[in-house]
């Protein structure tokens, strides 16, 4: 049995769709197992791009199990969009599996998404407004809606006057927005529970027939690993755990069956939402390029403008470390093709402290001031065509060692472009 996690390295949006559309059918099964519809992965097939945001990436390949594990939080109303999508393609979702004990986005999660984030004002954290974090909130309380619930009307009747008991009073007294009853939700949720009911499981226990079985296994995260609740750049972070260890929590198959951690990095770095980012650039480079239109750097979700920035390498040797990487796809290598010259961040400097980890203390990585060395870029090479690693240019190849330099880890792909097949598959020997 060979089973890999893939996360994200840095704040997300690193490409982990393609990768993950890309390998996935080598698997026998894909696992998303955290975060909700608040992310999004963007996989191009032929001309057609999808944009998932609940589906796990292997629904793309018939013979995979596509499974959202325990870990996740659903919208059943985009779940329910993104199964119709599919099925209007022609692509099944016959085997698709929803845990039961993953826990469901209610309207009045929302509400309070938006509520908390109007209420920070200047110092809010830039969520999605999806709902995540207040159902997150609600898991923790132990007032949460699962999956299982709804399958059984009198169970969800009952939880549902339990939690409007403690959500309404917030909703009235607090934010002053409107209420809900337990008739008003029932109404909606019930006729999509019907249409879920096929797809909802005991997922733990299938993936451990699956590993019983020696079948092969593909973990995948929805953010990255600056957003991890723990591990992050709090409180500018996600409400579940998207590093590596997330990936046993989040589907309930222990540390023993995970053998390879797959780290996506970009050649650069992107954020959305609101905190601190070292190597943040300005919109408007020296050059007069920008990595965000040479990137298209807008939100799969929200379609929000990315902050971008020159690569990370404190970032990238931090989530090597609290991942346990093994190696290292890096994508959109060749947005760099249009400059001369390109930085890379190689320490911090934080109140006159060096740092080449990124600082524990909130306070310090407010401060930090990037330490920054200059390499020659390839600019006017097209890479967007090269199928092996010494077809790229020598200034790129240089690019990639160094990173795997900084970040202590082989690059086992590298991304010359969105379609599947503009990648480059590395090995161990270069």
């Amino acid at each position: 049995m060979s089973s890999t996690v893939l996360v994200g390295t840095q704040w997300g949006d690193e490409g982990k769709g393609k990768i993950c559309d890309l390998i996935a059918g080598d698997f026998d099964c894909v696992v998303r197992y955290q975060g909700g519809n608040n992310a999004g992965h963007t996989i191009v097939v032929g001309d057609k791009k999808y944009g998932l945001h609940q589906v796990p990436s292997g629904i793309m390949y018939p013979q995979c199990i596509s499974v959202i594990g325990n870990g996740c939080v659903v919208n059943p109303a985009v779940l329910l969009e993104e199964i119709d999508m599919f099925e209007a393609d022609g692509i099944s979702t016959a085997n698709l599996k929803v845990s039961g004990n993953a826990h469901v986005i209610m309207p009045y999660h929302i509400d309070l998404d938006g509520a908390y984030e109007e209420l920070l004002g200047s110092h809010n954290i830039g969520t999605t407004k999806r709902g995540i974090g207040p159902c997150y909130q609600d898991k923790m309380a132990r007032i949460g809606i699962r999956m299982q619930d709804l399958l059984d009307e009198g169970v969800f009747r009952d939880k549902m006057a339990r939690a409007l008991d403690r959500v309404n009073p917030q909703l009235e007294l607090i934010f002053h927005r409107p209420t809900y009853t337990v008739d008003q939700i029932c109404e909606t949720y019930l006729p999509m529970a019907e249409r879920l009911r096929p797809y909802i499981t005991e997922t733990g226990l299938l993936l451990g027939e699956l590993v019983d079985a020696g079948e092969r296994i593909l973990f995948e995260g929805a953010q990255a690993t600056l957003l991890d609740i723990d591990h992050g750049t709090y409180p500018y972070v996600t409400s579940s755990n998207c590093t590596a260890g997330g990936a046993v929590t989040g589907s309930g198959i222990g540390m023993k069956n995970v053998d390879r951690v797959l780290g996506i990095m970009k050649a650069y770095i992107t954020r959305v939402g609101s905190g601190p980012m070292p190597t943040e650039l300005a919109y408007e480079t020296p050059e007069g390029r920008t990595l965000t239109e040479q990137g298209y750097e807008y939100g799969v979700t929200t379609g929000r403008r990315r902050r971008c920035g020159w690569f990370d390498g404190v970032i990238a040797r931090y989530a090597a470390r609290v991942n346990g990487l093994t190696d290292i796809a890096l994508t959109k290598l060749d947005v760099l093709s249009e400059f001369d010259t390109i930085k890379l961040c190689v320490a911090y400097e934080c109140n006159g402290v060096r740092y080449t980890t990124v600082p524990e203390h909130e306070s310090a990585f407010a401060a930090a001031v990037p330490v920054y060395e200059e390499m020659p870029g390839w600019r006017g090479v097209d890479i967007s065509g090269c199928r092996s690693f010494d077809e790229l240019p020598e200034a790129a190849q240089n690019y990639v060692h160094r990173i795997e330099e900084l970040a202590g880890t082989k690059v086992s792909f590298v991304s010359v472009g969105p379609g599947r097949d503009q990648t480059i598959e590395c090995g161990w020997e270069h």
